[in-house]
């Protein structure tokens, strides 16, 4: 499964905003190499985990090897299939820091989206080879001549070279693997020792972690002893390999390639994302300059239903992040339990791992509401808070994450998008066309307002046409309070949450609100509040179940009917002094959509 010659091989990834058909590509570039026999082609064969079939979207980079004959002979190609949504950004830039080139997709009846842009900029960081690609030609809404126009515009290339296919029906597929070969370098080697980079792991059961590298200097053979150049931890490669798509194991992998390593290891820590890893006989002492680490922007506390879970739990979250490196948790102790507090790159991510953690590994898991960094002065030092509870009662000054948004959109919803970013606390700093029909529009938002249901208010206000996309910005000092829930006079932890003060009310009466009809009816009345401070602002009732005590009455003086209803009254009294109240689930995902 290889061309010897490093001339003949070719590193590309697919980029694109969501849905505008890297995976389908994906799928036509594979039919065309015949890497896959006719009777075993489904769909997105390339989003291997039920999830991305059920959502319909790719959560995990794919790399795999096709063998494209032309005229001139054979090529390898190593093509990476990546995500399009905010969230699984790092994931696109593992992916683009072992190619040469990219693929830009973009949807002939969409056109340029937020997201394209920032795949776009990312790819030119590394300065690789764009090639650019109008998909969906096919479709009776494309309008293939202003898509066009639009990337001239954005990359500056001529229109011939722009490539006009349809991904489901197959047209211009070949022409898109002729540009690959033809306009993508060749991977270049300056060294002779090895120096392979880990863009990607995960972990097998049986077979202990399994790493996708890419071999930028030397070679790996089934057999070698090499060295993590930052664990410095030293093992025997067992198996060399790549997926084509299933996993095909070779002799060794050489400069250039993009394949598997299997070593054995069932110690997760001894080889990581974004690591080098040379020969020991002949080893190299320049790692390769990996990935920055992803900073989490929402936090959010995981802790098992069943407490005797926690080490699970544990084990689970740390074979996850060798799988997705932008993970981060650290244990944390609250009135729920023992749990982890966890740092998501967004709202979809922290769905997505929570869903991944209760099906791959088997949990029962109870999730608090998400919550963002803040940075509070205290007596004149700063610290850090990611969870609502640690805010002190006193400080001088609390600062709030904002973000630098770019919001695409037709030109007739400037003015929906407008009021949404209004509502949101934010802050316009520009607009501009970026075609006839479209406006691109620049705010700063604070992060808190927009990590929980910006994205469906702003589809929903545009009608679906809307795209955004976004980038950290920095601190800024705002008038934020924290608002707690009390269920009986105790206080919930993982209700709590910090908002502006202008909207502490709202949220909290809404909050209030939810939980009245989504806690159980007990014997005794449970009283629902969210208070600032010491100050109760909302209240709500959840009220007691009441038997009919004077059912027996038959007439009488009413003295008896009062005495049996104060009895009851007492009882009640008693009940609620001792009793306690279950939150379910629930009302902690209601919490996540106040």
């Amino acid at each position: 499964m290889r061309v010897d010659s490093i001339e003949r091989t070719r590193n590309f990834c697919i980029i694109a905003h969501i849905d505008h058909g890297k995976s389908t590509l994906a799928d036509r570039l594979l039919d065309a190499t015949d890497a896959v026999p006719e009777r075993e082609r489904m769909a997105q064969i390339l989003d291997t985990m039920e999830l991305e079939r059920e959502r319909g979207i790719t959560i995990k980079a794919q790399a795999v090897r096709l063998l494209y004959n032309r005229s001139d002979g054979q090529w390898t190609l190593n093509l990476i299939d990546t995500p399009g949504h905010v969230d699984f950004a790092y994931e696109v830039s593992r992916a683009i820091a072992a190619c040469e080139g990219a693929l830009l997709v973009v949807d002939a009846g969409q056109g340029i989206q937020a997201q394209t842009l920032a795949n776009l900029y990312l790819a030119m960081e590394h300065d690789l080879e764009i090639i650019p690609v109008v998909n969906k030609i096919d479709l009776p809404v494309a309008d293939v001549p202003a898509v066009v126009e639009e990337l001239v515009e954005l990359l500056g290339v001529e229109e011939d070279e722009i490539l006009k296919i349809s991904a489901k029906t197959g047209e211009g597929v070949q022409d898109v693997l002729d540009a690959v070969v033809d306009r993508i370098p060749a991977p270049e080697t300056t060294r002779e020792q090895t120096r392979a980079l880990i863009f990607d792991s995960h972990y097998d059961p049986y077979r202990g972690v399994i790493s996708l590298a890419r071999l930028f200097d030397g070679e790996i053979r089934k057999g070698d002893t090499v060295q993590a150049m930052g664990s410095e931890e030293q093992f025997e490669i067992l198996e060399v390999g790549c997926y084509s798509p299933k996993p095909t194991a070779l002799s060794s992998l050489q400069t250039g390639e993009v394949g598997y390593v299997i070593a054995g290891l069932k110690d997760i820590e001894a080889l990581r994302v974004g690591d080098t890893v040379t020969r020991v006989e002949d080893p190299d002492t320049e790692p390769l300059p990996g990935y920055a680490r992803a900073l989490p922007t929402v936090f959010s506390g995981l802790y098992p239903a069943d407490a005797d879970d926690f080490e699970r739990l544990r084990d689970a979250l740390a074979k996850l992040q060798l799988n997705d490196a932008s993970l981060f948790f650290e244990p944390e102790n609250s009135r729920m339990g023992f749990g982890f507090r966890c740092g998501f790159l967004g709202l979809l991510h922290m769905e997505i791992v929570q869903e991944r953690l209760e099906r791959e590994f088997g949990l029962d898991l109870i999730a608090s509401s998400p919550s963002v960094k803040y940075e509070v002065v205290v007596d004149g030092e700063t610290i850090e808070v990611t969870n609502p509870s640690e805010l002190p009662e006193v400080f001088e000054e609390i600062r709030e994450p904002v973000v630098r948004a770019t919001i695409i959109c037709p030109k007739e919803y400037v003015g929906a998008v407008m009021g949404l970013a209004h509502e949101r606390r934010g802050v316009s700093i520009g607009m501009e066309y970026i075609s006839t029909r479209r406006v691109q529009l620049t705010y700063d938002l604070p992060l808190a307002e927009i990590i929980t249901d910006f994205f469906d208010a702003l589809k929903s206000r545009t009608r679906g046409y809307a795209s955004y996309d976004y980038e950290p910005k920095g601190y800024e000092a705002s008038d934020l309070v924290k608002v707690e829930i009390l269920v009986s006079g105790d206080p919930v932890d993982a209700l709590s949450f910090i908002v502006h003060r202008e909207k502490a009310y709202a949220r909290g009466r809404a909050l209030a609100e939810k939980l009245r009809e989504l806690i159980p009816r007990q014997q005794f009345e449970v009283p629902v509040q969210a208070s600032v401070g010491k100050r109760i602002i909302a209240r709500e009732t959840v009220r007691a179940y009441r038997k009919d005590v004077t059912a027996k009455c038959y007439g009488g003086d009413i003295t008896r009917k009062r005495k049996l209803l104060e009895k009851q009254k007492a009882g009640k009294r008693r009940m609620k002094q001792v009793g306690s109240v279950e939150i379910p689930q629930e009302a902690f995902l209601a919490a996540l959509r106040i």
